[in-house]
């Protein structure tokens, strides 16, 4: 398909999404890709640009829904701070559901991203954050028992873990970041409400207290529309 009518086709859902009530769900993706004349594999390459600015959401075996835009979180990453500080500061506001607690022993994966031993306790905190009652982040955070353990999460505990060590006085010096476009896996989907294979953003970090060592290794999966992220960098000297 040449770029013209793939742009079309982009007009014209956009004209199908901005008349659809939030809430509503789109007609079967067999049943538009007849309507606009398409593939359904074109038709859902063409809807990913609509995901990503959130405003349709695809839940699996139910359809895609129109969504009522909400505000994006825009944050710097120069400096390391909670989505709740985030928000906040932005006068966004922001929940978390489906919180999970649990210890787990660290497997090779977690040994190496923790710079422990296999089998070493871990505590691992999961939850999704919501703005206005959608899911728009699923969060992993997982630390040696030793630096966290379940019992020491209050029963009111809200969900950032890292707003939880600041406020408990630890020396909290660094974070590493790698950040993605990945795939959504089953669980993260599921998660998040969305297909599994839709693009995420994925943060894969480390936190380092003021020894060197890693006290939390975080995955972060964010719906891309909701959160614009930026860097803000020096030119360097050429001299």
């Amino acid at each position: 398909m040449s770029n013209f009518p793939f742009q079309r086709l982009q007009v014209d859902l956009a004209a199908l999404i901005n008349k659809t009530p939030a809430g509503q769900r789109l007609i079967s993706e067999p049943e538009l890709a007849k309507q606009m004349g398409v593939s359904r594999a074109t038709l859902r390459e063409a809807m990913r640009t609509f995901e990503t600015q959130g405003l349709i959401r695809r839940r699996q075996g139910s359809g895609t829904f129109v969504v009522g835009k909400v505000q994006a979180l825009d944050s710097g990453l120069e400096v390391l701070e909670s989505l709740d500080t985030m928000a906040k500061r932005l006068g966004l506001e922001v929940s978390v559901s489906d919180l999970s607690i649990e210890s787990v022993t660290a497997d090779s994966e977690l040994a190496t991203a923790l710079n422990v031993s296999a089998g070493k306790p871990l505590t691992r905190v999961r939850r999704v954050v919501r703005a206005e009652n959608r899911p728009v982040a699923y969060l992993v955070d997982t630390l040696p028992d030793d630096v966290l353990h379940v019992d020491d999460l209050p029963a009111d505990f809200h969900g950032s873990v890292l707003d939880f060590l600041l406020a408990r006085g630890d020396s909290l010096t660094s974070s590493r970041a790698n950040v993605s476009a990945i795939g959504g896996t089953a669980e993260v989907a599921k998660a998040l409400e969305v297909q599994r294979g839709d693009v995420l953003l994925h943060f894969y970090s480390q936190l380092f207290d003021a020894k060197g060592k890693i006290v939390d290794y975080s995955l972060s999966y964010f719906i891309p529309g909701y959160f614009n992220f930026h860097i803000v960098r020096r030119v360097g000297n050429n001299s």
